[in-house]
């Protein structure tokens, strides 16, 4: 087991390791507040293991720790867009095709498993907001089935992810149609696209790591956006953020999607210190974001 510190003693072991800490009233509090585990998440490209570069000081993973921050509140608030958006358009054009209680019957569908899987995590969420939501316990009261543009209110971003890639090819073309993907294996390409979304919310959402962070599940990107990522040994490097921010170019609306950006530039130009590289950004990212 590790040994417990105070927080001074974990300032002494930062300071040990080679990095600048000039003020410590504003270390302390930062560590307190913030967890010195998950602080160090944001110092790796400030040293090499345990020891920090020259001149690495603890302002420094704060400007990171900020930005981040920051970030990840941008992002989400453009992400809450995407993902009512895609609820709606779903349920219209499902509930357009079979019906409004057309999504109860599994054989619309074309996983029955994962179907019963995903169905009872909503049975799950209905139940916990029978107290909370008046829609659903007027239904309830009323012994109906509940259409789906009302449940689809309770839905997770992961819900209805799944319950689109199960669905039947119809109801996918006739949602892809709405966001521009039309040509051929276009409903599986957004399937794929918000399966990533569903990835970058549930990060954003519970405050994790965005800097430096590898990505293992890549987004599927076009040819042409591929153009925009940050070659490396050759090869377009699509294992970063930015992949992700390229996506969803493509499903919000223009202007949104500009006022996202500007934040993002005044975001960096509030913290200078942060380079965008680490997030998978090119250096022409302004100009061709």
């Amino acid at each position: 087991m590790k040994e417990f510190k105070t927080i001074l003693e974990q300032i002494a072991l930062l300071e040990d390791r080679g990095l600048k800490v000039e003020d410590k009233a504003r270390a302390a509090d930062f560590l307190l507040h913030n967890n010195y585990y998950r602080v160090s998440g944001y110092s790796l490209t400030l040293r090499d293991h345990d020891v920090f570069f020259p001149n690495a000081r603890f302002e420094n993973i704060i400007d990171i720790y900020e930005f981040d921050r920051k970030l990840r509140h941008i992002l989400l608030k453009r992400l809450d867009i995407i993902e009512i958006s895609f609820k709606s358009i779903y349920a219209y054009e499902f509930s357009r095709i079979y019906g409004p209680d057309g999504y109860l019957d599994v054989a619309n569908f074309t996983a029955p498993d994962r179907y019963q899987k995903t169905m009872g995590k909503v049975e799950k969420q209905r139940k916990s907001a029978e107290y909370t939501e008046p829609f659903v316990k007027h239904f309830e009261e009323q012994n109906e089935p509940m259409p789906l543009w009302a449940e689809v209110e309770l839905f997770t971003f992961s819900n209805i992810s799944i319950l689109y890639s199960i669905s039947k090819s119809d109801a996918q073309s006739a949602v892809a149609f709405h966001y521009g993907f039309r040509s051929k294996g276009a409903a599986t390409q957004l399937g794929q696209v918000m399966k990533s979304m569903t990835i970058i919310r549930n990060l954003c959402a519970h405050g994790n790591r965005l800097f430096n962070r590898i990505f293992e599940q890549k987004p599927r990107l076009t040819k042409e956006d591929k153009g925009l990522l940050i070659m490396k040994d050759g090869r377009p490097d699509n294992s970063h953020l930015y992949g992700f921010v390229l996506l969803m170019r493509q499903l919000l609306p223009s202007d949104e999607f500009q006022s996202m950006k500007q934040e993002i530039e005044q975001a960096q130009d509030e913290i200078p210190f942060v380079r965008m590289s680490y997030y998978g950004f090119r250096e022409d990212w302004r100009k061709k974001l």
